[in-house]
């Protein structure tokens, strides 16, 4: 199961990463640097649907870091680190 949802972690960090670089922002976002004209490459309502995807894969991205946390092993509230049995 950790596998699984790391495997989704990174998928959702990776497709977040690519959303993020094709939108254009005040700076013209790598489109702009790759030659791309003035208004969106893939139409007009298209930066709309970009921004609700950047949202979805965003919460997506922070509850899969938190589940992994918290899968992650024993906590301690006290600071000190787990001491193993047989010590």
């Amino acid at each position: 199961m950790e596998n699984f949802l790391t495997i989704v972690h990174v998928s959702v960090a990776v497709l977040l990463v690519g959303i993020i670089l094709i939108q254009k922002d005040r700076g013209g976002g790598l489109v702009g640097a790759l030659g791309g004209g003035g208004g969106s490459p893939f139409g007009i309502k298209t930066a709309d649907v970009l921004i609700k995807i950047t949202s979805v894969l965003f919460v997506l991205f922070i509850l899969s870091a938190l589940v992994l946390t918290r899968m992650g092993g024993p906590s301690s509230s006290s600071g000190e680190p787990p001491v193993e049995e047989g010590e």
